[in-house]
């Protein structure tokens, strides 16, 4: 107990754009480097608005993120409790693993994204510029983690071939679970909204060559993040 009343008497000044973000990513650290102890009960939601000086329902929004990363559980009558140090879901979602994701998808992705280069519509192109602007401008990040999948569905529609149409669509779920924990342990949407422009802009030439090479960057830095929350996992759990 002393150990959290201790770090709850620290109080942070939430200064980024996103203030729900900034507090999950400041109770996660303190969970991974054991400031708040497996077990432990974390502090009311009022005493943490009152710490980060932030309404109780942007506080709400970030212990859900936490609870549906596995982190925390909220126990109905007593509270919010810390269960885990890494988060406890797999790094997929659903039926599809990790492994499955990353072994499958640049094996539809890429060529998707290079039949969508010679092959959009007007309108296509159209919807998929309106997603990447849209994604550049959100600070939400359930609508940036929807908009995301979108992206790569229309890639996949775009294409003109009803197989990649399907697998992407049948995936969906795995892909928005895997990129939200992405987004959360790693903070790739930046970096992620750069790459989805450099394939728009590729698709947008009709370069079916540049169109597959930027796909296929894309799913090797998505690879290089899933590896990377695996390795920290890891650690963890020998600490």
């Amino acid at each position: 107990m002393r150990d959290r009343d201790s770090w709850l008497s620290e109080k942070k000044d939430m200064s980024r754009r996103n203030a729900a973000e900034a507090v999950f990513e400041d109770i996660r650290t303190a969970i991974v480097d054991r400031k708040l102890a497996l077990g432990i009960r974390l502090p009311s939601e009022v005493q943490l608005a009152e710490r980060y000086g932030i309404s109780r329902a942007i506080v709400r929004e970030a212990l859900r993120s936490l609870q549906t990363l596995g982190f925390t559980q909220t126990r109905t009558g007593r509270g919010t409790f810390v269960v885990s140090e890494s988060p406890a879901r797999q790094l997929g979602g659903g039926a599809y693993s990790a492994r499955d994701l990353m072994e499958a998808r640049p094996c539809i992705e890429i060529p998707a994204a290079g039949w969508a280069a010679l092959r959009r519509s007007h309108e296509q192109l159209t919807l998929l510029t309106s997603l990447c602007d849209r994604m550049d401008a959100e600070v939400d990040v359930q609508k940036w983690v929807r908009m995301d999948a979108a992206f790569h569905g229309e890639i996949a529609e775009a294409s003109g071939n009803a197989i990649f149409r399907k697998v992407v669509a049948d995936v969906r779920g795995a892909l928005s679970t895997q990129s939200e924990l992405v987004e959360h342990v790693r903070g790739r949407r930046k970096a992620s909204n750069a790459e989805h422009r450099r394939i728009l802009q590729a698709v947008a030439a009709g370069s079916e060559e540049d169109a597959r090479a930027a796909m296929a960057e894309h799913l090797l830095e998505v690879k290089r993040s899933i590896i990377g929350i695996t390795d920290e996992r890891r650690t963890a759990s020998k600490q």
